[in-house]
């Protein structure tokens, strides 16, 4: 289980590397400056939660049931938040109305806080 969290955490790690520069360079232009902080925003989020599953990929501290639960909400909740924020922020790019989507980016940062909020428990639940 490591080594699939490690690895995502990586994936999303480049990914977001990616889309950052994609964004300071390639929708600089075409972006109004609203938008483009609110692509940033998904950026941002999506490099926390990259570093977030290198830390429960690594640590002692966790148990592995926690580990799979943490994964599959930070998975999903990226997905849902910083990919609809993606869509969200270059809706003028695309032929059809990303907005419809945009009902997933709440239920994206409900799933993040989810994941930390399962962290915390599973801390405070340690012994010693």
């Amino acid at each position: 289980m490591n080594r699939k969290i490690l690895v995502t955490a990586a994936v999303l790690g480049i990914i977001a590397i990616g889309l950052g520069a994609f964004g300071a360079h390639g929708l600089k232009k075409i972006l109004d400056p609203e938008m483009l902080v609110t692509f940033e925003t998904g950026v941002r989020y999506q490099m926390y939660h990259a570093l977030f599953l290198l830390f429960v990929g690594t640590t002692p501290l966790i148990s592995d049931k926690a580990k799979k639960i943490i994964f599959t909400l930070v998975v999903i909740g990226v997905l849902f938040f910083s990919v609809s924020i993606y869509f969200l922020a270059c809706n003028g790019l695309f032929s059809f109305d990303s907005k419809k989507i945009g009902i997933i980016t709440p239920i994206g940062g409900l799933l993040l806080i989810g994941a930390w909020g399962t962290l915390l428990l599973n801390l405070m639940k340690r012994k010693g």
